[in-house]
């Protein structure tokens, strides 16, 4: 896994807005999300499999 997070093409999410405070997201090969903070591109991940992330999203606790 830490081999697949090192190659993944990760993006800041979209309600970074410019900011300095940024997750990355990475979408993995096994049907599996990664999230990391943008500042530590290289520190731990949290990785979430495809599922969890679907709930994560309708949930709408990321909107604020």
């Amino acid at each position: 896994m830490k081999n697949e997070l090192a190659q993944a093409e990760w993006f800041k999410s979209s309600r970074s807005a410019g900011g300095q405070d940024c997750v990355e997201v990475a979408f993995l090969r096994r049907d599996g999300v990664g999230v990391r903070d943008s500042k530590d591109p290289g520190g731990p991940a949290l990785v979430f499999s495809g599922e969890q992330w679907d709930r994560f999203l309708a949930s709408g606790v990321w909107a604020g």
